[in-house]
């Protein structure tokens, strides 16, 4: 029978068909937006990385630096100092605060009542006089001679330096100053053009119409709560009520008027120009620069003002423009822990070239301190050395051979089975869940009823194995074993069998056909998912917590026994510290882990593509 003809005229017909069309346009059309969510997915991702490596980059970069203060100090060490000194233990070091301090008062340049003198020393690391006796035990022929003396400035002033609560900014001093004595001893009155101080005033005209904005909308909050009570007082019906309510009512009347008074009293010195405006410790500090000498302005109006001087100048006569600078720091006194005197202090250093800054080597090269500026990650670095060296020697071994018997070796039951199946579970259960197991097993022991079945199995290695890079290692080993073995599985079960087939075929026996010809083959895949573990291990703090690694430890371990903190606990405890130095040296931490993964992968991915086979 003759095949039916095909109608090529109508078939191109239906194909150029409207609805042909329309459909192809919408199959185009999700194509499009298909790739368009791929790529935006891609956009969104990349924007979140390049985000987050800008917030760390730029902490890091605030601890990068520190600063430090150049002292001439005389090393006049009493007598307990040199019994201290001569002792054989390189621990007891004598502390030289009152050196220390004495020269702190010599770069000043004055001499000051107890609490002034305390406020100065404040200014540098709390440890400076225990590091100085160090330098002196060290060198017994700096003892009653003068040494220069690079003292680590405290954290609040490693934070001023950096300016994370501003800097002194110029006010717009413009012509000459007339300078005469106040009524008081330590004040000064002060008279200037009428067009200089522009921008400290145009600073205290925003800040009281700010000020005047809040009372205004507490004033609100009264009026309306004024409201409802008066409406509550028509509907009273008894006298106690409407007796309580009246109170209320006068409560409320009194606030509003009191907040809107204040708020009026604000906009007019927001709006006078010929207004006088008394300086709080809530207000922006306006500093007087004169005559080598500081003044702190109390008050200033349109061409005078008067002060406090904190640092005499040396002669109180007429500047002319150029010869004296008004300086504005705009964050108030009341909310920043250095006072203005400190912050003087600190200009005069800097002024002066005593101000050194340097390269943070302390973060790297010192352990952890419960100072913020001597804080360093060095104990906590070696703590992770040795806890991975834990973590390895277990981990690997074990989910080797574990792999080889399983694959190799195991027959294929039900048993085998119900082991594979808790391995696939395992490398999914919360990593909290092994530090519980830890601190149960390996630490505490297990009681059952009251009856001790057993006591922590570490206790017979040592005897208090918490917070030991032992203890967490082995946890850490733990939850590395499921990873490490799925891997090394699929790594083994990837060699042809044509390998085991040629070996036992030559006479090799089925564990040296494992051994010599499988295993070396398996060996980069095997070391790819050991290093993604352990990297995996390095990055994990929550069974570390549990079994103690968040302890304050200052003293890097000297083997696995000894008690130590790891990284990850570190930030972690960082993280919750008051201090805001702490933020950056988080970041800075957090870097170093970022670094020390990215290298692991790395080497992964290296040993990957060097020793990987095709077949």
């Amino acid at each position: 029978m003759a095949d039916a003809g095909i109608d090529m005229t109508a078939l191109s017909a239906k194909h150029t068909a409207p609805e042909s069309r329309s459909l192809l346009s919408r199959r185009h059309g999700a194509e499009w937006r298909l790739k368009l969510y791929g790529i935006l997915a891609i956009a969104i991702a990349a924007a979140a990385l390049i985000l987050l490596v800008y917030t760390i980059v730029t902490k890091t970069f605030g601890v990068a630096y520190e600063y430090y203060v150049s002292l001439d100090v005389q090393m006049d060490l009493s007598e307990r100092d040199m019994k201290r000194i001569e002792d054989p233990n390189p621990r007891l070091l004598p502390k030289l605060d009152k050196v220390v301090r004495n020269s702190m008062m010599e770069a000043a340049g004055g001499e000051f009542d107890r609490k002034t003198r305390r406020a100065l020393s404040s200014l540098v690391s709390t440890d400076a006089g225990l590091e100085l006796g160090g330098i002196a035990k060290a060198d017994r022929d700096l003892i009653g001679g003068p040494y220069r003396y690079e003292a680590l400035l405290d954290d609040q002033v490693q934070l001023y330096f950096k300016g994370d609560f501003g800097r002194l900014e110029d006010a717009g001093s413009e012509g000459p100053l007339e300078l005469r004595k106040g009524t008081d001893p330590n004040q000064v009155e002060m008279v200037f053009a009428s067009s200089s101080l522009g921008q400290m005033r145009l600073l205290m005209q925003e800040r009281r119409s700010r000020e005047a904005g809040n009372l205004r909308r507490t004033a609100r909050d009264q009026e309306r709560a004024f409201t409802e009570t008066e409406a509550a007082l028509a509907d009273a019906t008894t006298e106690a009520e409407r007796t309580r309510l009246a109170e209320q009512l006068e409560v409320f009347r009194a606030a509003r008027d009191d907040f809107n008074s204040r708020a009026d009293a604000l906009e007019t010195e927001a709006t006078d120009p010929q207004n006088t405006f008394e300086l709080t410790s809530r207000d922006p500090s306006l500093l007087i620069r004169v005559n080598r000498g500081w003044i702190k302005v109390s008050s200033f109006g349109p061409d005078a003002m008067s002060g406090i001087v904190i640092d005499p100048p040396e002669r109180l006569i007429a500047a002319d423009e150029g010869d004296w600078t008004a300086f504005v720091l705009a964050r108030p006194e009341a909310s920043r822990k250095l006072n203005d005197r400190q912050v003087l202090w600190l200009e005069n250093f800097e002024r002066e070239g005593k101000i050194e800054k340097r390269l943070n080597e302390r973060l790297l090269f010192q352990s952890d301190s419960s100072n913020a500026e001597l804080a360093g990650i060095w104990g906590a670095l070696v703590g992770s050395f040795w806890t991975m060296i834990v973590t390895f020697l277990l981990a690997f071994p074990i989910g080797v051979m574990a792999s080889i018997y399983l694959e190799e070796f195991a027959p294929k039951n039900r048993l085998t089975n119900f082991i594979e199946v808790n391995i696939n579970n395992l490398a999914a259960v919360p990593s909290i869940v092994f530090g519980l197991l830890g601190i149960t097993v390996l630490i505490s022991g297990v009681k059952l009823f009251g009856v001790e079945l057993f006591d922590g199995l570490l206790k017979s290695v040592t005897e208090d194995p918490r917070s030991t890079p032992l203890a967490g290692g082995v946890v850490l080993a733990l939850m590395s074993l499921p990873t490490i073995i799925i891997a090394s599985r699929a790594s083994i079960k990837a060699v042809p069998p044509s390998i085991r087939d040629a070996a036992l075929g030559l006479g090799a026996s089925r564990l040296q056909t494992a051994t010599h010809h499988v295993l070396p083959l398996a060996m980069p895949g095997i070391l790819t998912g050991s290093i993604i573990a352990m990297a995996q291990a390095l990055g994990e703090t929550a069974p570390l917590i549990i079994v103690g690694m968040n302890a304050f430890i200052q003293d890097p371990p000297g083997d696995p026994l000894d008690k130590a903190n790891v990284l990850p606990s570190l930030i972690y405890l960082w993280n919750n510290q008051s201090e805001r130095l702490f933020d950056g040296k988080t970041a800075m931490a957090i870097t170093v882990l970022l670094v020390f993964l990215i290298l692991m992968n790395a080497l992964a991915v290296l040993l990957r593509k060097r020793f990987e086979r095709r077949w």
